[in-house]
């Protein structure tokens, strides 16, 4: 009875410690699990993507979102770019929009900067602080957006950026409305 017994058991964990191997651990699904399991990003407007880029975490993955803009030569990129898996990125658009956020750190907006502030007003919620660091500039980002409205400029949100290198920090609160899907421009404030 006892053999028997500890060849139950035996079975009982052998099946289980397969079952454990074989499964991919939490943090690390399978290869195209997420993309058969986990519903898209829905943005602001409504808009389905496929990436946040960490944005519902708080902090902007800026490497992943310079990924994706680099493939891509350009002024003005929008929300689908390259053909690798339909990768897509909300972006802010406008050759002044530094000029309009103002000091000599907001200038300095590059394209992964601009990924971020875009992708955060379009997956952001309304109060979410969203953090990202630029490492060639060294300037640091928190960008909150606010409620938005739709209007005669369209589909708008508030946002607070603070800009933040060394002890200077520069803080501007504007709006930006969608040009397109997934392309944000700075409305210049009266």
């Amino acid at each position: 009875m006892r053999t028997r017994a500890v060849c139950v058991i035996t079975a009982l964990l052998g099946t289980w410690a397969l079952q454990a191997v074989a499964d991919p651990p939490a943090h690390a699904p399978a290869h195209g699990w997420r993309k058969k399991h986990d519903p898209h990003y829905v943005g602001y407007t409504g808009t389905p993507w496929e990436r946040d880029y960490d944005v519902s975490s708080g902090h902007c993955n800026r490497e992943e979102i310079g990924a994706v803009l680099g493939a891509v030569a350009g002024g003005a990129i929008g929300a689908k770019v390259g053909s690798d898996g339909n990768r897509a990125v909300a972006i802010l658009i406008g050759a002044a929009a530094g000029a309009l956020i103002g000091a000599k750190i907001g200038r300095e907006l590059d394209e992964g900067d601009r990924g971020c502030f875009g992708h955060a007003l379009e997956i952001g919620r309304a109060g979410q602080r969203i953090v990202w660091d630029n490492p060639v500039t060294h300037v640091s980002y928190a960008l909150t957006p606010g409620e938005g409205r739709r209007g005669s400029e369209g589909v708008c949100r508030d946002f607070t950026l603070l800009a933040t290198r060394g002890t200077e920090t520069s803080r501007h609160t504007g709006r930006a409305c969608q040009s397109s899907v997934g392309m944000w421009q700075i409305v210049p404030q009266s």
